[in-house]
């Protein structure tokens, strides 16, 4: 067993010793691809949703040079037909770029004279020393170890010529797996160079003549999808999954609802916390998708909250917020407070550099995991608590004070309800609706609704908020029902468009909206929230009603 070919089953071992959700599915899934004109496959997920232990998943069932039938003999694969087919019957070449990446630093030989003040910087910041001869390294590195097998291809230059001359001499066929295949586009994101290269090895190994010959089949995973060159591919064989369209693919982007409701009852986990928390991914065939490092860590943990700062840091949600394309700004404002944006991704080119509009940003986001893509409507969204709070950590801290301040003074507004003053609660509401909406949209009942639900934002801790909530005989606008163990009271939130909150505080009432809230205690406040078009002004009226 090797550093890059025939690792072995020793990482699946490590994945199943733990909270282990069965994904094997996907093997039967490669294996009907394999020596097809499908067999090269790339995944793009965001970071912690399972690609590394996917490959290793694959490696062990491949490789030939262990047995891993009883790894796999209670689970799903066990008992598709291609179970015995295809179990350890291959060379695998395995490579891991970021591992590339990180020693390949150690091995750059600076002139001794550069050494001392010689500083490693960010990609694209001005440094000398980059990335540069990565490529070279890692076919080197390969080579020399196919070579230990091999010998005849010791002085082979070329990787794809190496695997070349590997399976013409002995008429077998490998299986590649690339785990975080983009990383250089990540971390070298400027060196247009270095890509090139990166590309061109790419293609040596995926589109030639000697494919066929020498790969039986492939499996890339990254962050994004393969980079694209105007309006093509780099390599248009593949056939790619992403978080915009995966596919068949779609209940291997996360864990499933299902999935999730066992393991809450194995751990006596509350389910509908974590359906808050993590729920949110929405594929065609897997309606539910959740974050799979966030159920595992508040499963092992047994408390629910973000684990999204181990994944990435609000530092580069904030970068992009802060880059205020064209209507950014309203977009992000409008998600935060429960709504859709409609965006095109045609024109984003699957790196993080070749960002021109609003709709790149909100791609891209989509690409890492903070937003959520709904195909249907060709629109995104903010999947879920966990996400939402990276949002408002972003905004909060970024350069957009403004924005700053109204989330600082969502905790006032909340207070302000609670005291049943409605002057104030009257006072923040208009100030957020002219700082949020953009004057275009500014006589918008829906905008009017993004900033309710934007203002109170303090209320996550709370409440939970349901937006037309089935209730007497019809819909309240918003709800926030306190959660378990909480002394709030139910909050009932009816918007009226150039009519006084008198009218929505009478409709609350004559519709009996308090009927479905007999379970959650006495008081049950109701807000009515008007906006007038002709005077330009808000109105505010709040009553208690008790259900005793």
């Amino acid at each position: 067993m090797g550093m890059y070919l025939n690792l072995g089953n020793d990482g699946f071992q490590t994945v199943k010793k733990g909270l282990y959700v069965d994904k094997t599915g996907l093997i039967a899934f490669v294996n009907s691809t394999l020596g097809t004109v499908n067999k090269l496959t790339c995944v793009s997920r965001p970071r912690r949703f399972g690609k590394s232990f996917a490959t290793k998943m694959l490696c062990a069932y491949y490789d030939k040079s262990c047995d891993s039938k009883a790894l796999f003999e209670d689970l799903e694969i066990a008992r598709d037909t291609s179970f015995e087919k295809y179990l350890n019957r291959y060379d695998v070449l395995y490579l891991d770029i970021t591992w590339f990446i990180s020693t390949w630093k150690g091995q750059v030989a600076l002139p001794a004279d550069e050494k001392e003040s010689a500083t490693w910087e960010m990609p694209g910041s001005g440094g000398n020393a980059g990335y540069k001869d990565v490529v070279d390294y890692m076919e080197k590195q390969v080579i020399g170890e196919l070579a230990s097998q091999y010998p005849y291809v010791k002085e082979e230059k070329s990787l794809p010529m190496a695997l070349g001359r590997i399976s013409e001499t002995t008429g077998g066929k490998f299986i590649v797996l690339i785990d975080e295949w983009d990383a250089l586009f990540r971390e070298a994101k400027e060196d247009d160079k270095l890509q090139k290269r990166y590309i061109q090895l790419l293609r040596g190994m995926f589109k030639s003549s000697m494919t066929d010959k020498m790969i039986e089949g492939a499996y890339m995973t990254g962050i994004l999808p393969i980079k694209k060159y105007g309006t093509q591919s780099a390599m248009t064989d593949f056939r790619e999954y992403t978080m915009l369209s995966p596919k068949r693919l779609a209940k291997y982007t996360g864990f499933t609802e299902a999935e999730v409701k066992r393991l809450c009852e194995t751990y006596d986990m509350d389910f509908e916390e974590a359906q808050k928390w993590y729920d949110g991914y929405s594929f065609h065939g897997a309606k539910s998708i959740y974050n799979p490092n966030a159920i595992v860590q508040a499963m092992e943990n047994g408390e629910f909250g973000s684990y999204w700062t181990e994944t990435e840091t609000y530092e580069l949600l904030k970068v992009y917020i802060d880059l205020d394309m064209d209507g950014l700004k309203e977009g992000i404002i409008s998600m935060l407070g429960g709504a859709r944006c409609p965006v095109d991704t045609r024109t984003f080119q699957n790196d993080m550099t070749s960002i021109s509009s609003k709709d790149d940003v909100m791609t891209l986001l989509v690409h890492l995991g903070y937003l959520a893509y709904e195909a249907d409507t060709k629109s995104v969204y903010i999947p879920n608590e966990e996400i939402r709070q990276e949002f408002i950590r972003a905004v909060k801290y970024g350069r957009h004070r403004e924005l700053a301040e109204l989330i600082s003074a969502s905790d006032r507004l909340l207070r302000d309800t609670l005291r049943m003053d409605s002057e104030k609660v009257m006072e923040t509401i208009e100030k957020a609706h002219n700082t949020l909406t953009a004057p275009l949209f500014y006589n918008n009942e829906q905008a009017l609704r993004s900033v309710i639900r934007f203002a109170y934002i303090s209320s996550i801790d709370e409440f939970k908020e349901i937006q037309e909530l089935p209730s007497g005989i019809g819909y309240a606008d918003v709800v926030y029902l306190p959660k378990k163990n909480s002394s709030m009271p139910v909050m009932v939130i009816e918007l009226k468009w150039n009519k006084g909150a008198e009218s929505a505080i009478k409709q609350i009432k004559e519709r009996k909206y308090s009927q479905v809230f007999e379970g959650y205690g006495s008081d049950i406040l109701l807000v009515g929230i008007s906006y007038d078009e002709k005077t330009k002004r808000h109105e505010c009226l709040i009553e208690k009603y008790s259900q005793q």
